[in-house]
């Protein structure tokens, strides 16, 4: 019987980058097809072959007979929650039950723990109808077995668009008294310069001013450089953002969301987050934002039949605007965590 062998992956080497994308992309949508929301090849081939100023990532190969059946990544934030590392392990389904993702997981663990980090992330998809815990699941199973407790339970949900207009008209009508002092802006591209530090300090609160469960997040370092990095390895991974934001009289931002539409997946577009400061909540600032920004991707991009959020099952509020907007429940994400002894 052949061996398995960890190599590490270079990510300027593109048949070896190529088939380790594989492995992960078969891996991730098995069982899946219809609902998974994978990275695309080219996404990842950017993120990886871009130094950041904020995370350090890396990746392995697990190879049998030369062939890469298992797909590593580790990350470490260089900034902030810097005893954290986050992980995925990825088997193609072929192989499996052979101690190939144990024994990539362990590798993965060791290098975090080179690297001074002792509490480590990973996350799970299955299917929704399997329930929050995924008992009984594949990769629930796997980290449950390997000593991952389930921090945070997501659904992800999905809304077929248009939204008709006077569905959203009708609820930005409804909002619309009770944040009268204060202004939405909408953009799509770059963030403003006038408007840069603000979504900065905004969204680097999101981790833990979102619910985050048990995941013992610490906030993320406000940096306008890593604004700006981020829009550049956006545009460079073939992506476009849609912005919307609340300001108050003073003109600060006190409220945003964001979709990013790829140009690797027609149709398609994602909501990745949306947040309003706690000083700022009890005017309906997130439904106003959400349509705001829904109204600016439809008029620009009436391509996009189909978009896709997650929220925590704990997040009732945001689970409401989205179910006002259309959203139904199609999968389940749950974000695990480990402490290394």
């Amino acid at each position: 019987m052949s061996t398995f062998e960890i190599v590490a992956l270079d990510p300027f080497d593109a048949p070896m980058f190529d088939a380790w994308h594989a492995a992960y992309f078969v891996a991730e949508t098995h069982g899946r097809e219809g609902t998974a929301a994978p990275w695309q090849l080219e996404e990842l081939r950017v993120l990886m072959q871009q130094p950041s100023g904020r995370n350090w990532s890396a990746g392995w190969c697990g190879l049998v007979a030369g062939e890469v059946v298992t797909a590593g990544w580790l990350q470490t934030p260089l900034l902030d929650n810097l005893e954290r590392a986050s992980l995925s392990v990825h088997t193609v389904p072929d192989a499996r039950r052979r101690g190939h993702g144990t024994a990539m997981l362990a590798h993965l663990e060791q290098v975090a723990l080179d690297r001074g980090r002792m509490l480590i992330g990973a996350e799970s998809s299955w299917g929704y109808e399997a329930g929050a815990d995924g008992v009984g699941e594949p990769g629930p199973e796997f980290l449950r077995r390997t000593g991952y407790d389930l921090a945070l339970s997501d659904v992800q949900r999905v809304a077929t668009l248009p939204v008709p207009e006077e569905v959203l008209g009708r609820l930005a009508a409804e909002a619309a008294p009770h944040h009268a002092a204060y202004s939405l802006r909408s953009w799509s591209g770059r963030i403003p310069d006038e408007l840069v530090l603000g979504w900065a300090e905004l969204t680097a609160s999101i981790a833990t001013e979102a619910p985050t469960g048990g995941l013992e997040l610490e906030p993320e370092v406000a940096d306008v450089a890593m604004v700006r990095e981020q829009e550049d390895v956006v545009a460079r991974q073939g992506r476009a953002k849609y912005n919307t934001v609340a300001l108050d009289a003073e003109g600060a931002v006190v409220a945003y969301t964001d979709l990013a539409t790829t140009i690797h997946e027609q149709g398609r577009a994602y909501q990745w987050g949306t947040l309003v400061r706690r000083a700022h909540r009890g005017h309906r600032l997130g439904l106003a934002v959400k349509v705001a920004n829904l109204r600016l991707l439809q008029r620009e991009r009436p391509d996009i039949t189909r978009l896709v959020t997650y929220n925590a099952e704990v997040n009732e509020h945001m689970i409401g605007v989205n179910e006002q907007l259309g959203f139904v429940p199609v999968a389940r994400l749950g974000e695990y965590l480990k402490r290394l002894a």
